[in-house]
Parts: C-alpha cells; structure tokens; sequence
C-alpha cells in the first residue's frame, strides 16, 4: 500500500504567511503540520510516499528530503497548478501503479492517527473509504450523505444546502478502481475535478464505498484560528522537559518544554508551552498554548495563545494573544507622540484642561 500526500494549493486563508511559505510548513507545537501526516503513514505501515508539490516544492524537498528519517521512500510529483484532489490522483497514476493507497491532505491534523483506518481497509478492502466527521457548519467541507443503513449515497463539494452534517476529512483510502473514475469525470463549476465526483462516480458504477464517521480531534489547519486550535490541542499532550537554561530568578509552571540551548531570563513561563533552540525569553511573560520557535527573542513582553515562527522578535510588547506571527518578524511598541492641544480663545476665555 502506499500513500498520495498532497503539498500543493495556494493557503490563501494562511496569508500573509504563505506569501512566502508553504502552508504545511506551518509548525504546530514548533513541528510543520505536514510532518504529523507523514508520521501518521509511517506508522501505519506505509513507507512508500508520493508528495504532490507546487509553487513551494523547494521549500517541501528541503524540510522532507528523501523521508529515510521518517522511515519513508518518498516520491515528488509536480502538479503546475492546483486542479483539484482528483487532478492530484490523475496525475500520480505512474507512482501509484495498481496499488491501493491512501491520500492525505498535507495541512489536515488527525490526533491519534490512521493505523486503525488503514487496518480497517486493508481487511475489508472496499473500492473506496471515506472518513467523516460532524461539523456546525458544513457548507465548507465536502459533505457525505448516508441511507439509514450507514451506506455512502451521495457526495456534495461545499454545498448551499448539505444534505448532512458529515464533512469529509482529510483522508481517503483507494483500491486502483479509482483510477477510472478520475479519467471519468469533468472539472467542477470551480473548474476543478473533485474526488467527490470521482467517489460520486464509483458509486454509480455499483461500487463499494464505505465511511468512517470519526469523534476524535481532527483540524483542516487552513485557517489562522484553525491553526492556533490544533497548536492547542497538541500542546495539551505536553511533557515537561527542561533542557535549556533557566535561571534562578525566572518561574516555570506546568507542562512546559525547553529547547536545548534556549536561553531564560527573569521570566515567568506558564505551560503548556513550547520554546525553541536557540530562543532567549528575557523579563517576559510566555502563557499557555504558545509556541515559540527556534532562534527567536522575546524581551521585555507578554504572550499568549500564540504561535512564533523561526527568527522572529518580539520587544517592548505589553500583551500579545490569538497571534500567528511568521518568519523573521520584527514586533516592537509603536513610537509614542506628544499629546497636545491646540487651542484658539477669544478674549477673556476660561479653559480646563484634563492633562
């Protein structure tokens, strides 16, 4: 078996961050999004990994390499412009052969993993298996409809009316029949072929499509908030771990891990949190649900609830919160003017001024 991950599309949601950077290589708990993915293949059993890559390949291939130290064998595929899920499949027909696989969405997070799911389809092997969960609002998502018996009926691409509250997650599981249903389908009105159409389309033919409804934690990390959730619920499953240097002077309370050569000053730091290598935290306040990334600088500042990328500074600030702050970022207080009045009195005019 092996597994298609998807690393293309634009992350228009994540921007401005990803102006410049892929948005699978957004860290959650300082890790891209994209490596909880592929730990998730590999410890399913699957080693053999094709990654669809676009505009950002490089900055991918770099992170990746060639996967031996995830225990992966991985394969780029070129895709020119994002065309759609089922364009992905279409294109990836020469890695993927006549084997079954799975496809992954690179910046969907799935806490617990695949290993059942692949285990489930490996032993029944239905033509396709779909995995689903309950959202308040689908209009977003792919959405699922089911007959009373559980079985797949009907598939919607971000409808104005869902059928269902089931929304598609990120992950999909193939026998080779899809490979005909990708040749059989046209682009969507968003001029995209859609593997909804393609699942549609095996379901038509009589084909065995199966779902698995999920109620375990599971994020589409496209958005900003969406990422600090995800950043949350990891974070939760914190163990402290203090390799930096801590001084006297500074407070580390709860679930709170210290990258080596992280330097700590004076401050207090309240778990779960996250400090990168490199990372010095100086007469500051660090509160739960933060990551900060390596070689970053934090004086002099409050902050919470946040996610700091590589590089990044941050002085002078009195509180900071809900922020996704990028690469080399430089945050500081912005100058401070003179308060004044300006005033024109006639004669004999009184005036209070509250100064």
């Amino acid at each position: 078996m092996k597994a298609l991950v998807l690393s293309g599309g634009a992350g228009t949601r994540l921007r401005p961050i990803t102006h410049t950077s892929a948005k699978q290589m957004v860290p959650v708990a300082n890790k891209p999004v994209l490596f909880y993915g592929l730990e998730a293949i590999a410890a399913a059993g699957i080693e053999e990994v094709g990654i669809i890559v676009g505009d950002t390949a490089q900055e991918i291939m770099d992170a990746v390499g060639d996967g031996s130290k995830m225990g992966l064998r991985v394969t780029y595929i070129p895709q020119e412009e994002p065309l759609g899920l089922a364009h992905a499949v279409l294109i990836a027909r020469d890695f993927l052969g006549d084997d079954d696989f799975v496809m992954y969405l690179g910046d969907n997070f799935i806490l617990g993993g695949i290993t059942g799911l692949v285990e489930e389809f490996r032993r029944e092997r239905p033509d396709a298996q779909i995995l689903l969960t309950r959202v308040p609002d689908p209009r977003a998502f792919g959405v699922a409809e089911l007959d009373a018996s559980g079985r797949v009926i009907g598939l919607e691409e971000k409808p104005i009316h869902p059928k269902s509250d089931l929304a598609l997650v990120g992950v999909y599981l193939f026998t080779p029949a899809v490979h005909e249903a990708v040749r059989a389908i046209k682009p969507s009105w968003r001029d995209e072929l859609e593997i909804t159409h393609a699942i549609e389309w095996l379901i038509r033919q009589g084909k065995s499509v199966r779902s698995t409804t999920i109620t375990g934690y599971w994020k589409d990390t496209g958005g900003v908030e969406d990422m600090l959730e995800a950043n949350r619920t990891v974070l939760e499953t914190l163990i402290t771990k203090i390799e930096g240097d801590v001084d006297d002077a500074s407070e580390i309370i709860g679930r709170v891990e210290i990258s080596e050569g992280a330097v700590v000053r004076r401050s207090r730091i309240v778990g779960p949190a996250v400090v990168g290598a490199g990372t010095s935290i100086t007469d500051s306040y660090v509160g739960p649900f933060t990551s900060i990334s390596d070689n970053c600088r934090v004086e002099d500042s409050e902050i919470e609830f946040s996610i700091v990328l590589g590089d990044s500074s941050i002085t002078g600030v009195r509180r900071l919160e809900s922020s996704l702050v990028g690469r080399n970022v430089q945050v500081t207080p912005a100058p401070r003017t003179r308060a004044a009045h300006r005033l024109i009195l006639g004669d004999n005019s009184k005036v209070q001024i509250s100064s």
